[in-house]
This record gives C-alpha cells, sequence and structure tokens, in this order.
C-alpha cells in the first residue's frame, strides 16, 4: 500500500485486524487516494462482530469479511470530488452517508448499486 497503513483499517476492538482486509479493496483504495490528490481518512475498516454490532451494521457486513471500508467526507465538495475518484477506478457497491462513503468489493453482494444512509 502507498498511502494507507494496515492499523487504519483496524477493528476498534482488535489490534492488527486491520491486516485481514481484501488486498483487492487496498488496492482500490490506494488508486482512489491517487486520483483524490488529498489524504483519506478510514472511519471504519475491518469489524468483529462487536465492533459491527455496536456500529450498528447489519449481521452481513462485508466489513466483518474486510470488503469494505467508510471514508471521512467533510462537505458536499470533497462528497463529489471522492464519489467521481471511487466510480473512475469502477467500484460499484457506494453507500452515502452524511460524513462519510462506504465501498465495499463484496463478491457476494449485488454490483451496481449506490445506498443512503
Amino acid at each position: 500500500m502507498r498511502y494507507f497503513k494496515y492499523e487504519e483499517f483496524d477493528s476498534p476492538d482488535l489490534e492488527g485486524s486491520g491486516e485481514k482486509m481484501s488486498p483487492k479493496l487496498l488496492s482500490i483504495l490506494d488508486a482512489i487516494r491517487e486520483i483524490y490528490g488529498s489524504p483519506i481518512h478510514i472511519t471504519s475498516g475491518f469489524r468483529t462482530k462487536e465492533a459491527n454490532k455496536e456500529a450498528g451494521g447489519k449481521r452481513n457486513s462485508s466489513h466483518l469479511k474486510g470488503f469494505a471500508a467508510d471514508l471521512a467526507v467533510t462537505d458536499s465538495s470533497s462528497r463529489f470530488k471522492l464519489l467521481n475518484a471511487i466510480r473512475l477506478v469502477g467500484v460499484s457497491r457506494i453507500g452515502i452517508g452524511s460524513n462519510f462513503i462506504h465501498i465495499d468489493v463484496d463478491p457476494s453482494k449485488p454490483k451496481n448499486v449506490i445506498w443512503t444512509y
């Protein structure tokens, strides 16, 4: 990884768990960061079942398998710019929250979907 460290993806209750992240997702995140041109703060990466429950995640959350990451956004301009980078690298599973964007590469879930929180 060029722009991120595994620790940024750790579940809050399990040190070192960021290493369970999908290599494909990590590669995609580096490509997004290159296009975006600014640092990206990871608000959630890998989650244990306990951390997922605490975060209000779904029982089949892609975070549990290391296939998902939530990226912080602070305003509409950065949201637009980040979404553009995400689409340019071909991510097809996107969730949009008021202060974050969820991306995932879970092969067991439908492609070409965008949802809101």
